[in-house]
């Protein structure tokens, strides 16, 4: 794989197994009503147009998306909601970046576009926050954020700062864990085979980015449960998790990179999985170590965590 210090953070960066990673930018919207009181509804489509006539008319350069590009989940039940809480929340994702490409010059390197993708973002950000909207009479006022997960200067700084003052129990004082939930299963099975995620066929993809200490792969089918949103569409065993222990700080620091800010996408097909990106503050494989003592063979060759010589006695035993 090319050096990632390389790379532009407008790039596709292709992976192990016909994944790539492709480059976007990822908003987070939550929607209060001008009127604490409003219990009406809101009427997602023209929300939608709201925003996408916004990017293309009051931003410079102009930005082009489209309604699948806009996720919202409206409140469970207006009728039950505090008067200080949102009506809706969601996602807005701007997948076509190629207009901030035409502005390259000859002598920009990666870093140069980095700094000056990072600025357009950082404007964007501020000009969407605060914008009011008006859907069939009722003004709402938009909160627009850039999420930590796809920040890699504020995750780098929160794992910095978690070790800055020492936790003993963990045995180490740098990061070196990542997780990804919200990947599809089927990408990471053995073809022809089976649709669960496969350990080998996710090692191998993983192990593009450093050698690894640590490896598990599971089916994650409590995706979204988490927060206050809808599951019900969540099929089992559609998408799995993935936690990575690297062997070195800085193949931990380039994989965090390359994963944030970008989706995840399967040569022939359109679909884009937007995962969930995160480090492991807690002790994963620790925790994990301990509740497979007490698991048989057949379930910890898909999910419990191993080593790269276990890994290694299993593949060419």
């Amino acid at each position: 794989m090319r050096s990632l210090e390389e790379l532009s953070p407008l790039e596709t960066l292709e992976i192990e197994n016909g994944l790539s990673l492709v480059s976007r930018v990822k908003l987070s919207l939550t929607i209060h009503p001008l009127v604490p009181s409003v219990s009406k509804p809101i009427d997602e489509w023209q929300l939608k147009r709201s925003l996408i006539d916004f990017l293309k008319n009051s931003t410079f350069p102009s930005v082009t998306i489209s309604e699948e590009d806009i996720v919202v989940r409206r409140h469970r039940d207006l009728k039950k909601r505090k008067r200080d809480e949102p009506v809706a929340h969601g996602s807005l994702f701007i997948r076509d970046l190629g207009f901030l490409e035409g502005k390259k010059k000859k002598d920009d390197d990666a870093k140069g576009l980095e700094k000056k993708f990072m600025e357009w973002r950082k404007v964007l950000v501020e000009k969407m926050n605060g914008i009011e909207v008006n859907l069939e009479g009722v003004k709402y006022t938009l909160t627009v954020v850039l999420p930590v997960s796809d920040d890699f200067e504020r995750l780098k700084k929160d794992w910095e700062e978690f070790y800055a003052f020492g936790h003993p129990r963990e045995g180490r004082r740098e990061a070196d864990t990542m997780i990804l939930r919200g990947v599809p299963s089927r990408w990471f099975a053995e073809t022809r085979v089976s649709s669960k995620p496969s350990m080998l066929v996710a090692h191998t993809i993983f192990s593009t980015f450093g050698k690894i200490r640590n490896f598990n792969v599971a089916e994650d089918d409590n995706l979204g449960k988490d927060t206050d949103e809808y599951s019900g569409d969540l099929v089992s065993g559609l998408y799995c998790k993935i936690v990575v222990q690297f062997e070195k700080y800085n193949d931990f620091v380039n994989a965090m990179k390359a994963f944030c800010g970008r989706s995840m996408q399967k040569e022939g097909t359109r679909l884009k999985a937007d995962y969930e990106l995160t480090w492991d503050k807690v002790g994963f494989f620790r925790n994990s170590r301990r509740a497979s003592d007490h698991r048989d063979d057949g379930y910890r060759n898909e999910t419990a965590g191993y080593n790269t010589d276990d890994l290694r006695r299993k593949r060419f035993r």
